[in-house]
């Protein structure tokens, strides 16, 4: 009976630490949010929009700059994760949120403000309702994460075939694929983040954890919201 009663009550400190652990993903993934529309709404309300392009149409070095510095950052924060302080881990994830938004500024000018809400509401549904299923499935999703793995190497490079290609029956199609692609990732991250929670890990572990896990599910949703952007957003 005893040994009973010991064993629930560590069930329900795991669940609660989970829950907490959890909440703190889902905090710092809403905050990254918050930042990259907040930098995207004041760089496209500013001389800085107008800065990162030139007389011809195409980007400036400032718009290749602040375009390219996101990619740069995610590759090194890994390093930062390993090796840096919590406070850096923080800063990075503040500082890449905030570069993100510069390189998204531009819709500002391309759709209506209309639309991205719907678009962002929309978004926000859909990741809600597919991290939901991928916390309280029984369901192993590993073979997801391979498939989809593979599905958006795929999308990069056919990304980058159709900046040369310029079809636009081609980007309709990506945009879909994207969408399938992004819908299956936020399931599969929100239950590998699970996963990877231990009750026994430290604060400072856990805080890190807490950090990758909310940068994962960051992408996930910035990428859902742009793919359905270019399929439902009102151009200007």
């Amino acid at each position: 009976m005893e040994r009973n009663y010991t064993s629930a009550v560590e069930r329900a400190d795991i669940d609660q630490g989970l829950k907490d652990y959890f909440i703190g993903v889902y905090n710092h993934m809403a905050g990254g949010l918050l930042i990259t529309a907040l930098s995207a709404f004041v760089v496209a309300n500013t001389p800085l929009i107008t800065m990162m392009f030139n007389v011809q149409g195409g980007m400036s070095l400032l718009g290749w700059l602040f375009f390219l510095a996101p990619l740069m950052i995610i590759l090194g924060f890994g390093w930062v994760v390993a090796r840096g302080t919590m406070s850096q881990v923080r800063g990075v994830f503040v500082a890449y949120s905030a570069l993100m938004g510069f390189s998204l500024a531009p819709i500002f000018l391309v759709y209506t403000g209309a639309s991205m809400a719907r678009v962002f509401l929309i978004t926000a549904g859909t990741f809600g309702a597919m991290s939901l299923y991928g916390y309280t499935t029984k369901r192993d999703l590993t073979s997801w994460g391979s498939f989809l793995r593979m599905g958006l190497l795929g999308l990069i490079i056919a990304l980058i075939v159709n900046v040369f290609m310029k079809s636009a029956a081609f980007d309709y199609a990506l945009s879909i694929l994207s969408v399938f692609i992004f819908v299956g990732l936020t399931a599969y991250d929100t239950q590998k983040i699970r996963e990877i929670y231990v009750s026994a890990d430290s604060s400072d572990i856990r805080g890190r954890k807490v950090i990758v896990g909310a940068l994962s599910l960051y992408l996930d949703f910035i990428n859902l919201f742009m793919a359905l952007l270019r399929l439902m957003g009102d151009r200007r």
